[in-house]
């Protein structure tokens, strides 16, 4: 079974309630439940992971080389405009990764447009809600066969 590790960046152990007009009202660990049910018809190994602390978020990517993670779905928050740090983390271990943004971060704020990510990224989901997620999950699958 390939293994997949789904990672959530800062503030989104709030989703549900934070801003539920932009986020909805679905809740992070909704989110995991159902991925987790997805993954399993899909045949992969899933693991969730959520920190609002961008080393923490290095610190896994790192880990995900040793433990054989075959993907990454990540949704980095805030951290997707600012970080340097986890795009390199990706670098230095080359698993492949999906990033994934709950709203359409192209119709928000002018500097929610630029991404550290999207360009090294296999895929980039935005503005699908939660369901950026699971379909996400179904790409992965499907890179994975």
């Amino acid at each position: 079974m390939s293994k997949v590790l789904v990672i959530n960046g800062p503030n989104l152990n709030l989703l549900g309630t934070r801003e539920p007009h932009i986020y909805g009202s679905t809740t992070l660990t909704d989110v995991e439940n159902g991925l987790r049910a997805q993954a399993t018809e899909l045949g992969l190994e899933l693991e969730c992971f959520q920190s609002n602390h961008e080393g923490g978020i290095v610190d896994r990517i790192h880990e995900a080389r040793t433990e054989g993670v075959k993907f990454v779905i990540i949704n980095p928050g805030a951290y997707t405009h600012t970080s340097v740090a986890i795009r390199d983390a990706f670098g230095g271990v080359a698993i492949p990764f999906v990033e994934v943004h709950i709203s359409n971060v192209h119709k928000r704020e002018a500097f929610r447009h630029h991404s550290y990510l999207s360009d090294i990224a296999e895929a980039v989901m935005a503005g699908f809600g939660t369901l950026g997620y699971n379909l996400a999950l179904q790409f992965v699958a499907s890179k994975l066969r």
